[in-house]
């Protein structure tokens, strides 16, 4: 028998060899391009949960009273104040549950502490009003050697491939939900 590779040597036990590892695998800091893509699909995520939550409020008012029921007619600052409180609560339950909204998880992006822990709920909440309120800020990772928005720099926070999209990151012990 000839063997074309010396990989063929191994008996295939069926476990991987890097699962196991205890050794973190380094991951680079997401690029610009790739967070304004992730931040795009969130944002249509955030205007449909709006117009979602508009249409079930509307619902609730029929219910209540059919033969009084008008449909509703917000103002642009109403409507635009309710973007921006749905945005931040989306923002900060993903970002402190799992450091991930859907279109970060679409794109393969996680947002953590500098120490690759979950942001934890203050810091969360924090980072979502910065990005909701000055989203711009966003662009100075085109900019930034490490790759870092404003909102990383003033939240400590980071933004990186994620290797291991089931994997979810560890909390610092005694620093209750990663406020380190």
């Amino acid at each position: 028998m000839t063997r074309t590779h010396p990989s063929e040597d191994r008996v295939d036990d069926g476990q991987d060899p890097y699962a196991a590892s205890s050794v973190p695998v380094p991951v680079p800091n997401a690029g610009v391009v790739t967070r304004v893509l992730a931040a795009c699909v969130d944002l249509v995520s955030i205007v449909v949960a709006t117009i979602l939550l508009d249409l079930g409020a509307a619902a609730v008012r029929f219910v209540w009273s059919p033969v009084r029921f008008r449909w509703p007619q917000p103002g642009v600052a109403v409507g635009g104040l309710a973007v921006m409180c749905v945005g931040v609560l989306y923002l900060t339950v993903a970002w402190a549950t799992t450091g991930r909204t859907y279109g970060e998880r679409l794109l393969g992006l996680r947002v953590l502490t500098r120490r690759h822990t979950l942001v934890g709920w203050l810091r969360a909440v924090a980072r979502a009003v910065t990005c909701v309120v000055f989203p711009v800020g966003l662009v100075w990772s085109a900019f930034s050697a490490q790759r870092h928005s404003l909102q990383d720099i003033g939240c400590r926070t980071v933004v990186v491939y994620d290797t291991a999209p089931h994997f979810r990151p560890p909390e610092l012990p005694g620093h209750g939900g990663g406020q380190s």
